[in-house]
């Protein structure tokens, strides 16, 4: 059987991203933020989930966090795209509580898979992927 050469996916950025990924080759982690209500807005999108506002502005963020929950992936199922990862097994995929208050996805990466606990402290660095694009994966803190 030939060996195939398999390509992660990689997200796709519109218009409503493009500041975040700009904010990303910068190494800065950035979040919209309603004018009129605070919430912050993740994923980027035109206007305020939480009132409808569309005065929004980009905001950037520490960085820092926790491990709000996680699951490790061990075994990749399914489709020709997701056998990509299986290099990366194991790995974690976790929600991270920014410090700023909004959560997101993201891997935490750095250290065995079995020393990442809720609550552990976790601070942005960025993965180049692409010309464009670098992911924000979370790294723990040293204590």
């Amino acid at each position: 059987m030939a060996e195939t050469n398999l390509q992660k996916p990689l997200p796709t950025i519109t218009s409503e991203a493009t500041p975040f990924w700009e904010g990303a080759a910068k190494q800065k982690l950035l979040m919209q933020r309603c004018l009129d209500c605070s919430a912050y807005i993740w994923t980027p999108r035109p206007s305020c989930f939480e009132c409808g506002s569309e005065n929004i502005h980009w905001q950037e963020l520490s960085g820092q966090g926790q491990v709000y929950s996680f699951t490790v992936i061990r075994q990749v199922v399914g489709r020709a795209a997701s056998q990509a990862f299986e290099k990366d097994i194991p790995y974690v995929i976790a929600w991270i509580d920014l410090d700023e208050g909004p959560r997101m996805i993201t891997n935490v990466i750095g250290c065995p898979v079995e020393n990442v606990k809720l609550g552990m402290k976790v601070s942005v660095i960025f993965e180049q992927q692409s010309a464009d694009i670098w992911l924000p994966k979370f790294k723990p803190v040293n204590s």
